[in-house]
């Protein structure tokens, strides 16, 4: 088998092909050019290619991966969930050697695809799914919004801070989970009474928008929070933390802590000045190393899980707002840091990976 084969994967943005559901149909196996080049297909959620969140990075990692590796990427873009299965479907269709798909919408056309389709490779990210030939990329980002939840404390002047998210599922409530632990911990470290609202980890329950789409719904649960005193927040709700920002900034003296890619470089240049930090997963790392790993024949089915110590998890640089952040808070944060990554501060979640 040629190092430059053909890998398959559904999603695209500018400077690749961006196909969505019911347009012209996928080339037959074989069928489309040189077999030299290697091709890929990402299958995108309902939430779409732009969301500003994982659908999104994982498209960069694509890119990166096409300077890299000199393939072809092109993408599925599912705009509702009747697009799921079938562009899944047209992307094994497309004789590709590599589907990834993106979130736990598309869980069960993945399992069915790969059970079908043995000799093609799949990897879903956010999401596990238990088959020889698919890989979960999953990220413990509990452990860098551990981080985050102790800096919105430190950050606070109100005493009080929040979170919610877009559904109660495990790859949102892992955020929120890290996030009040991390409140909990500054608590600790200094005999303050710093109130975290939109989360109860105990119970496993909290502040919800219901989907990951409508912005409106995020502006509206954001300004109960502000007038309940919260001056920081952490949205985990994709698109809909857009909403957060739009509050944050017409409110004033409120901040945003972003999740998935650095909110201050993807978001409008508008909501800069309130985006504290971000609570990254480095899906582009991830999918650069997976399209290696198809190419190289050393693609397996074990989970690529993104932590502190492996970098695949992170906060991002505090941009604007730096002046919020002392030294002395900075430095807190990164023993904490080192202390998660030597295993000597275990960050807990019932949704860990």
């Amino acid at each position: 088998m040629s190092v430059r084969r053909w890998i398959g994967i559904g999603a695209a943005l500018v400077g690749a092909s961006v196909a969505l559901a019911g347009c012209a149909p996928a080339p037959e196996a074989g069928d489309g050019g040189d077999a030299s080049e290697a091709c890929v297909r990402m299958v995108t959620n309902s939430g779409g290619l732009e969301d500003r969140s994982f659908n999104q990075s994982s498209w960069e990692g694509l890119q990166q991966a096409e300077d890299e590796y000199d393939i072809e990427a092109e993408a599925l873009v599912s705009t509702g969930e009747t697009d799921l299965g079938p562009n899944v479907e047209q992307a094994v269709g497309s004789g590709c050697e590599l589907v990834v798909t993106v979130g736990f919408e598309l869980a069960d056309a993945t399992l069915e695809q790969a059970g079908a389709n043995p000799d093609i490779d799949f990897a879903i990210v956010d999401e596990t799914v238990d088959a020889e030939n698919v890989k979960p990329v999953v990220f413990d980002t509990a452990q860098a919004s551990f981080l985050a939840g102790y800096l919105a404390a430190g950050a606070s002047k109100t005493g009080v801070v929040a979170t919610f998210g877009g559904g109660n599922q495990p790859p949102v409530t892992l955020f929120m989970d890290g996030f009040v632990d991390g409140v909990a911990k500054y608590n600790e470290v200094h005999g303050t009474a710093v109130r975290a609202l939109g989360w109860d980890k105990a119970k496993q329950d909290g502040a919800f928008t219901g989907d990951f789409e409508d912005i409106n719904k995020g502006k509206a649960l954001t300004e109960g929070f502000i007038d309940q005193g919260a001056d920081v927040i952490l949205p985990v709700a994709g698109q809909v933390g857009e909403g957060a920002a739009s509050a944050a900034l017409e409110r004033g003296g409120v901040s945003v802590v972003w999740v998935d890619s650095d909110g201050y470089e993807t978001l409008s240049a508008e909501f800069r000045p309130v985006i504290l930090t971000s609570v990254l997963k480095r899906t582009q790392d991830a999918m650069v190393q997976i399209v290696g790993e198809v190419l190289d024949d050393s693609f397996t089915s074990e989970p690529y899980v993104g932590t502190l110590e492996n970098g695949g998890v992170e906060i991002a640089p505090y941009h604007d707002l730096a002046a919020l952040v002392p030294p002395e808070l900075d430095g807190e944060i990164e023993g904490l840091r080192q202390a998660i990554i030597a295993g000597e501060l275990v960050v807990e979640s019932p949704s860990a990976p």
